[in-house]
């Protein structure tokens, strides 16, 4: 099993006592988020945040938490009322936290990037602005340690005893984007807490080291939450908002729905396209990094967040707009290994399919096979992909259906390497996939591995399983 080499990270693996079942996917472009409007006054100046997030998109402005009170200019171009925002913004890939009071403004910008869209990063932010030591006043820790100012790029704290928090009556609290719906994050959030007025906190009250692997873990949190905190699990796909703190104060859903409900948790981490892959042409990547589009008549491909030395591993994918000219399949590591055009594989060693019957691979050459292996898919049927890479002839199995139509050996280069899922579309020709934690596309059977693991249309075949940290850890 092999992560990409950005993936410093592997805090996504966990063997400890406490799980996460769920997870909520938000999607930036359907501006999906929660949000409460706080019906009784909180702590102004104490608080404290503990998330889980997996990053899915790295561009543009996204933000995943915000207290809102009401906002007002302040006449220098700014707001006032607009308390705390937390967030990537532009194009920067380290973690922001943006408190406002009156017309103050105090950010703190990481130097430490969060750019591994295979991981999850624990976030924690504590912020007590009765603190004399300015330092003190508002602290960042990813998993588990403290960003120092020597972290930050831009380090401008509270005044003292500022108001930054939910102090006013009808004022907004949001997760997955600004209160008003404005800056909308793109990835994955678990096992949210927000403490009101709760001092003496650490992360270690929320997660904790592995005693074997060192990783960073989560844990349970036995602590108040305070008039206005809560904790979002996630569990209730009929409400997503669902506060399970015991305090009632459940959140409303923007363009949320049950669909939204992911299995790719922090102690469950599934497989994703990923963004980080150098090809020549770059596609559009979005919903949690399973649905990859692109825009223009040039060949995009993208890669995933997990590669495969051995194992027996299943996933899923269902063709998108004109059958044809798009591809799924496997390929091994490399920096430029993409399509030129239809009939032309570049670098590095690839077998795909495509959706009308022929398959390719490629190995210092191009070797395509004639017609008629299979007939055409359908924008309605499931392509099901088994790949076998512990027996002495590793093999590729292609299922339309659930229906076996194509097993091939591995060309003899990639036989023992290190290969990952892969696709490439063409003008409006795409796969959506499904790693079996999260998929666009409506699951009807919700078949899962032997292990329980995964949702997927069809039963993995006997043996397989599904790409996840998980099996990983078992068979990987």
């Amino acid at each position: 099993m092999a992560f990409l080499t950005e993936a410093a990270n592997r805090g996504s693996i966990s063997t400890g006592p406490y799980q996460i079942e769920n997870s909520l996917k938000v999607e930036r472009t359907n501006t999906e988020y929660l949000h409460r409007t706080v019906s009784s006054a909180g702590n102004a100046k104490v608080w404290c945040a503990s998330m889980w997030i997996k990053r899915s998109e790295l561009d543009g402005s996204q933000q995943f938490w915000q207290f809102l009170s009401s906002m007002t200019s302040d006449g220098g171009g700014g707001y006032s009322g607009w308390p705390t925002r937390i967030g990537f913004w532009y194009s920067t890939d380290g973690l922001w936290v943006d408190s406002r009071h009156g017309t103050g403004n105090a950010r703190l910008t990481s130097l430490v990037f969060q750019r591994d869209t295979s991981a999850w990063y624990h976030i924690v932010v504590m912020q007590d602005t009765t603190q004399s030591t300015d330092t003190n006043r508002t602290k960042i820790y990813i998993n588990g340690t403290l960003l120092l100012p020597a972290d930050l790029d831009y380090d401008q704290y509270p005044t003292q005893n500022a108001d930054t928090a939910m102090h006013v009556l009808n004022s907004r609290v949001a997760v997955g984007a600004q209160a008003d719906g404005g800056y909308p994050w793109s990835g994955y959030i678990a096992d949210v807490h927000l403490l009101d007025g709760q001092t003496g906190k650490t992360p270690s009250d929320f997660a904790e080291y592995d005693e074997d692997s060192g990783i960073w873990i989560p844990k349970q949190y036995t602590g108040a939450y305070g008039t206005n905190g809560f904790h979002l699990k996630f569990e209730d796909s009929s409400n997503m908002g669902l506060d399970s703190s015991g305090n009632g104060n459940n959140l409303t859903s923007n363009n949320i729905t049950a669909a939204d409900q992911s299995t790719d948790t922090p102690t469950n981490n599934f497989c994703t396209w990923n963004p980080l892959w150098n090809y020549a042409s770059y596609p559009t990547i979005s919903e949690g990094a399973t649905k990859v589009r692109i825009d223009d008549s040039t060949d995009d491909g993208a890669k995933a967040s997990i590669g495969l030395t051995n194992g027996k591993w299943y996933w899923e994918a269902k063709p998108v707009g004109t059958i044809g000219s798009q591809y799924i399949g496997i390929q091994t590591d490399g920096d430029s290994n993409i399509y030129s055009n239809a009939n032309s594989l570049l670098n590095n060693y690839t077998m795909v399919i495509n959706t009308t019957g022929r398959y390719y691979s490629y190995s210092g050459s191009l070797s395509e096979s004639s017609a008629g292996q299979f007939t055409n898919f359908t924008t309605s049927q499931w392509l099901g992909i088994a790949l076998d890479m512990d027996s002495g002839t590793q093999t590729i199995k292609y299922y339309k259906d659930g229906s076996l139509i194509l097993t091939l050996d591995l060309i003899s280069t990639m036989q023992g390497q290190t290969v990952f899922p892969f696709l490439v579309n063409y003008e409006n020709r795409s796969w959506d996939i499904n790693f079996g934690g999260y998929t666009i596309n409506t699951i009807s059977s919700a078949a899962s591995d032997a292990d329980g693991y995964g949702i997927f249309e069809y039963a993995p075949p006997s043996g397989y399983y599904a790409l996840c940290t998980k099996n990983l850890e078992e068979y990987g």
